[in-house]
């Protein structure tokens, strides 16, 4: 007769981190306090970060192959055996796991620098302007994001403002839409440093999803989170920064790039593919000729979405 053995009790009292160390996993880098990221122990597939390991949770998943679950999936997975095998490996092996830290060393995606927020909020914002309509952005989404008419005074007086936030959903800015043709058609506050910063990246990481939708600008971000698809960002422009990548791969495992297929559009989604490609799984979304999200329908952004795989 079998013994008995409790999976639940192996789970809870066998580190982790020790059998990662038991295997020599190598090319793992600390992200925060408990998580680890490096290349998949298990395929030979692309992505230098596309294996994460939470060794509070005790858990892994990679985000190419799709493997996933316990320290008992782990070792079924390296030892290419049943769970009921690797339970019994485990559980053979108990009192013999150290706690030790291995070395692994931090990686590049430490902690970031937050940008300073602002002291103030814009009041009486009109989410109805008929701009926002034309656009196709409904009250909805407006009121949701902020967004309207501004006729008070200062720096934004008769533009459509956008607040911007940080990560964790501070308030760090306003960017003035333009409504007569007037130059600059966006405008900023002087020395606003937006590449520091990813367009609703605090509502996108709310959404708890291991892919992100990244567009260009705000109108893109609004019509593809009123399609439904509530984990997108935007570059507020058509260059990834540093900033912005350590960002995206430190809060995603999968990223979706779905930017205007114009020239530019279709240069910066090659050049951001490629750099991005070096941490994690990254899908291009075609659009057609000269054609931008914020000109779709949200049932033309689900079908476009739906056959790329989102």
């Amino acid at each position: 007769m079998a013994e008995w053995i409790e999976f639940g009790a192996i789970k809870r009292t066998v580190p982790l981190l020790a059998v990662l160390a038991h295997y020599r996993i190598g090319e793992l880098r600390r992200s925060g306090k408990s998580r680890l990221r490096g290349r998949c122990p298990l395929h030979a597939g692309e992505g230098r970060e596309t294996f994460h390991a939470d060794t509070t949770a005790q858990v892994f998943h990679c985000f190419s192959c799709g493997a996933g679950g316990s320290v008992l999936d782990l070792v079924a997975a390296m030892e290419h055996c049943s769970v009921r095998q690797a339970a019994e490996k485990l559980w053979g092996w108990k009192g013999r796991w150290a706690p030790a830290d291995h070395g692994w060393q931090p990686t590049v995606t430490k902690k970031i620098e937050s940008v300073p927020r602002l002291g103030f909020h814009l009041w009486g914002v009109d989410p109805q302007h008929p701009y926002l309509g034309a656009r196709g952005i409904g009250e909805a989404t407006a009121a949701k994001f902020g967004v309207g008419y501004y006729a008070g005074p200062g720096l934004m007086r008769h533009r459509l403002v956008i607040p911007i936030h940080d990560e964790v959903g501070g308030l760090v800015g306003y960017c003035g839409r333009s409504l007569d043709g007037s130059e600059p058609r966006y405008k900023f506050p002087a020395g606003f440093a937006k590449s520091r910063l990813l367009f609703n990246l605090h509502r996108a990481t709310a959404a708890r999803q291991p892919t992100v939708i990244v567009v260009e600008g705000f109108f893109d971000c609004l019509k593809v989170h009123q399609a439904g698809f509530h984990s997108v960002v935007a570059l507020m422009g058509s260059v990834l920064s540093e900033r912005q990548r350590c960002l995206l791969i430190r809060h995603f495992g999968r990223i979706t790039l779905m930017l205007d297929s114009d020239r530019a559009g279709r240069q910066a989604s090659i050049a951001i593919s490629a750099r991005l490609a070096q941490d994690c799984p990254v899908r291009t979304v075609c659009l057609g000729d000269n054609a931008q999200p914020d000109q779709l329908s949200s049932e033309g952004l689900r079908a476009i979405l739906a056959e790329e795989g989102e």
